[in-house]
């Protein structure tokens, strides 16, 4: 089933201009390897609201994950328990922050009110998208509640004394998943473009989206520094 709305078709127009950006960086050797990735100290922390897909498109993307691993093994590629969508990301991480900083609860109640009366709703993974720095898988959601998330969630904290980060680098509006990311110099760079474009359009599977979870959490979501901070249930 497609799940595509009208009003969501300019998603595939944002896509496409990522995905012609990163090929043609990757092409003249302009892309980011991320040199953090492997720190041994990595003090950025922020709160993100996310959705986690369920374990069947977890198990598709690690398939898809596999045929880029066979020809880049020493690139960053997200473990199944790491991948995840973001919704906003409520306060960026940066060094130093911590949560003896905020009221959580002052958060939790302000997104609770963000999203009551919001039904749940499902998101089409199809296609992967890339950057100069990583790969994504396209996500739509249906219904439009994604959006209707967000424009609360804008709305509600700017109307609050809350610290917020809000939109910070870029307006957020897609409903991507970053699941690998470059850390080390392409040493199959054909190779490695040839399997972005063979999966340029891979139809990985659609699921429901029927909670979300607010963490703490370090630049990539690792699993052993993220700590769930609550979850919402949507009606």
């Amino acid at each position: 089933m497609n799940l595509l709305l009208k009003d969501e078709m300019n998603l595939l127009d944002h896509y496409d201009e990522l995905y012609r950006d990163a090929v043609r960086k990757i092409q003249s050797d302009e892309y980011e390897p991320d040199e953090l990735i492997d720190a041994p100290v990595d003090n950025r922390f922020g709160i993100t609201l996310l959705i986690r897909p369920d374990k069947k498109v977890k198990m598709k993307i690690q398939k898809l994950l596999n045929q880029f691993k066979q020809i880049e093994p020493l690139q960053y590629y997200y473990p199944s328990s790491d991948i995840h969508i973001t919704i906003m990301s409520i306060i960026l991480c940066h060094k130093g922050f911590s949560l003896h900083q905020i009221n959580i609860n002052e958060y939790i109640n302000l997104i609770q009110k963000s999203i009551d009366g919001l039904p749940k709703f499902k998101i089409e993974f199809k296609g992967i998208t890339a950057s100069p720095s990583c790969i994504m898988i396209q996500g739509f959601s249906q219904n439009n509640v994604l959006n209707q998330i967000r424009f609360h969630l804008r709305n509600n904290f700017k109307h609050s004394n809350l610290q917020q980060s809000f939109d910070t680098r870029y307006k957020i509006q897609a409903a991507h998943s970053t699941v690998l990311r470059l850390r080390k110099q392409l040493k199959n760079k054909e190779e490695f473009l040839k399997i972005i474009e063979q999966y340029r359009n891979v139809d990985i599977n659609s699921f429901s989206v029927e909670e979300l979870e607010l963490v703490f959490n370090d630049w990539y979501q690792k699993k052993k520094h993220v700590k769930l901070l609550y979850r919402f249930k949507l009606r």
